[in-house]
């Protein structure tokens, strides 16, 4: 590869069912690459057919960095990722690789980008004690109990969005401090010249491979493996694990509070409605080169020529 890209970092993004990961193993052909997953879901062992992961022998060809590194009941924030992140691009230079970041995690790319709030870090005591509350208690009543304490944080965080509200109340537990005063004072992202590149196929042809792929998945045993998960006692509704979309409406079938054509029909909306949340932020980058289909002799050209 070209002397142009020493301490280029590649960013593959793209809505749910793109072809990002295609793109990238295509990419690991022509030259000596990294793949680093910028992905919330992917980052849970035990949850491969629901998230789409590749089979084992196309990670043993191709290794994917950052899946299968947590348990579905452990907390993985921004901040994780960001470090771990940091280090795999770091490995990617020594190494003489092109660090490729593929995914559709649109606050890990930010937060890699732009840097996060200097805040407290978890320890392995508050992380236990905040899933033993979220489990005890639901999000929704954690929620309240943020409002008491940091009513500008709970205003602008979902009642449901567990793992954020879980994490304002551990910043305060730890610090003595409301997320929304630590907000703002920054840790910096990535020092290196950044290459992004998405693949934005049509709205229509998106909706159908999402359609196709979840069936697809159904086919491949996704009910059973959402039901070994369920017989794990760690696990419940709350966490962001079993709240990935499919995850969470199989549980709600398995449960016996919808049928199984309505969980289909949900699983299949609920994707639909997080690819239209991933456009409308990719629709707001800039500077990228922009794919409607795998392209993989304009990719690579895109990413030797020389920074701008």
């Amino acid at each position: 590869m070209s002397s142009n890209l020493c301490k280029t970092v590649v960013f593959l993004m793209g809505p749910t069912a793109s072809g990002k990961t295609a793109l990238a193993i295509k990419l690991a052909q022509q030259f000596k690459t990294r793949i680093i997953s910028v992905d919330s879901a992917l980052i849970y062992k035990g949850m491969s057919i629901g998230t789409a992961k590749h089979d084992a022998q196309t990670l043993k060809n191709y290794p994917h960095h950052l899946i299968n590194i947590c348990e579905p009941q452990e907390a993985y924030s921004a901040y994780d990722f960001s470090r771990d992140a940091k280090t795999q691009i770091q490995l990617a230079f020594d190494n003489n690789e092109v660090p490729i970041l593929v995914g559709g995690t649109s606050f890990y790319f930010n937060a890699l980008e732009h840097g996060l709030s200097n805040l407290p870090e978890s320890t392995a005591e508050s992380r236990q004690k905040y899933n033993q509350l979220l489990k005890e208690k639901g999000a929704a009543v954690l929620h309240k109990e943020l409002e008491k304490i940091d009513k500008k944080s709970a205003e602008r965080i979902h009642p449901n969005d567990a793992q954020r509200v879980t994490r304002a109340l551990e910043v305060f537990d730890l610090s003595g401090k409301r997320l929304s005063e630590l907000q703002g004072n920054k840790k910096p992202g990535i020092n290196h010249s950044i290459k992004k590149i998405i693949l934005m196929p049509e709205r229509s042809e998106l909706h159908q491979r999402i359609e196709a792929r979840f069936l697809s998945m159904m086919d491949e045993g996704f009910l059973t493996e959402v039901e070994i998960l369920k017989q794990n006692p760690n696990l419940h509704e709350d966490l962001p694990s079993i709240r990935c979309v499919g995850y969470r409406q199989a549980w709600q079938y398995l449960k016996g509070e919808i049928d199984k054509a309505t969980m289909i029909e949900r699983a299949i909306i609920a994707t639909r409605q997080l690819c239209k949340r991933q456009s409308t932020w990719l629709n707001s980058e800039t500077n990228a080169l922009i794919l409607k289909d795998i392209d993989v002799e304009t990719a690579t050209k895109f990413i030797q020529q020389s920074p701008s």
